[in-house]
């Protein structure tokens, strides 16, 4: 069992990347692994609803970190996604990321199923409306969402400053903790014979057919 750190970020060592951090630290002591991907601070182009990848599971468009992510993913069985707050949001590239990443595999649904949780980190505020910005793509995937003792934030303009945001860290350690708890729990669910449910396929509607 693995979790993946996403850091979307345009700074690798951070404020966002503090807070998952703590949460690989606490991970490791419940005998759980992690790895950090950093999404970086190159230009990443955005979606343009083609839908290529309906048909495909796969976007047209050749995005290096893109492609890197969806081919890593394959290989943990949890998820944590961090963003700082920009204008009350994810950065513009964790969000052209979000889009294109966990849409354009929606046909295989690789991430259904797998335990995920947001995290962010701003200043002072922002940090409810950007939670709620995230934590839609995990609903959206069918991924399980691991809770918290608070939501899911921690405060400060730099790292040290994060650090000091005892709540905020605690909370980090919470989330982790629930997460390792999820993982094992699926783990045996497995071993027990209990599998994912088998799914209809679905049916795109809007609100005039």
């Amino acid at each position: 069992m693995k979790v993946l750190l996403v850091n979307g970020s345009p700074h690798q060592h951070g404020c966002t990347f503090t807070a998952l951090e703590e949460i690989a630290k606490t991970l490791s002591k419940e005998g759980i692994e992690s790895d950090f991907f950093w999404i970086g601070n190159k230009p990443i182009a955005g979606c343009t609803a083609c839908g290529s990848c309906l048909a495909t599971g796969k976007c047209v468009i050749s995005d290096d970190i893109v492609e890197e992510f969806v081919n890593k993913s394959k290989d943990y069985s949890g998820f944590v996604f961090g963003s700082p707050v920009h204008f009350a949001s994810a950065t513009g590239a964790m969000t052209t990321f979000m889009d294109r990443a966990l849409f354009s595999v929606k046909k295989d649904k690789p991430f259904a199923g797998k335990p995920a949780a947001t995290v962010v980190s701003c200043r002072r505020a922002g940090s409810t409306a950007t939670l709620d910005q995230l934590n839609k793509y995990i609903v959206y995937s069918g991924m399980p969402m691991v809770p918290s003792q608070y939501w899911n934030m921690v405060h400060g303009s730099k790292p040290e400053e994060v650090r000091q945001d005892l709540e905020g860290m605690q909370t980090m350690r919470t989330l982790a903790l629930n997460m390792a708890w999820m993982l094992k729990c699926f783990e045996a669910g497995k071993k027990a014979g209990i599998a994912l449910p088998k799914y209809e396929s679905p049916v795109r509607t809007n609100f005039i057919r």
